[in-house]
């Protein structure tokens, strides 16, 4: 059987639904998750049109059912965080490969989709140029530039932002990095990508 890649976007958004998380979209309320997915698939989409349904299924799947392992659920330390994200990525890989099998994914495919998830590809060295695994990589850092960055940036002072931003750029392949230069960000932002490319 093919992969029946509407189908699992249908599973996948379901389960993104049911996030109690709630953003203000256009006038229209909606699960958080569900507008990170779709943001993933808009940035996957301007990134590399042509990809297969295995990266395009791995992209709609990132936070798959993130906030049912809180960030408060592990210490509010570094060793804390890195052990909420081990987690999850093991998990929503798991989770993730099942709803592929349930939808004609071969064994092999959803395996594919679990490794992208769990970024293994990137662990082993093999997330550079533009394989598979550097694309989800670039595409989730353009999500959080356009999505993230404003509030998150408020949070924690100017020294940590520029970092954080200069790790970001760091691990994002040449048409990430082009992308990026290209988005219609805040100005204070822009100011803040200046000022970590600059440094």
């Amino acid at each position: 059987m093919a992969p029946n890649l509407a189908q699992a976007f249908e599973k996948i958004d379901a389960a993104h639904r049911e996030d109690p998380n709630k953003v203000e979209i256009d006038g229209q309320t909606i699960a958080y998750e569900l507008h990170y997915a779709q943001k993933m698939t808009k940035f996957l989409e301007l990134h590399s049109p042509d990809v297969s349904p295995l990266v395009a299924t791995a992209a709609r799947a990132q936070h798959f059912r993130r906030w049912e392992v809180p960030r408060d659920s592990y210490p509010r330390t570094k060793p804390g965080y890195f052990a909420w994200r081990t987690f999850l990525k093991k998990r929503q890989a798991e989770q993730v490969k099942q709803l592929c099998l349930e939808c004609g994914y071969s064994e092999a495919e959803a395996d594919k989709v679990a490794a992208l998830i769990a970024k293994e590809d990137l662990k082993k060295g093999e997330g550079k140029g533009n394989s598979d695994a550097q694309i989800i990589e670039d595409v989730a850092c353009l999500v959080f530039l356009d999505d993230q960055f404003d509030d998150f940036e408020k949070e924690h002072d100017e020294e940590k932002i520029i970092s954080i931003l200069q790790k970001t750029w760091v691990k994002m392949g040449k048409r990430g990095q082009e992308l990026a230069l290209q988005m219609d960000l805040s100005d204070r932002a822009k100011e803040l990508v200046g000022k970590a490319l600059s440094g």
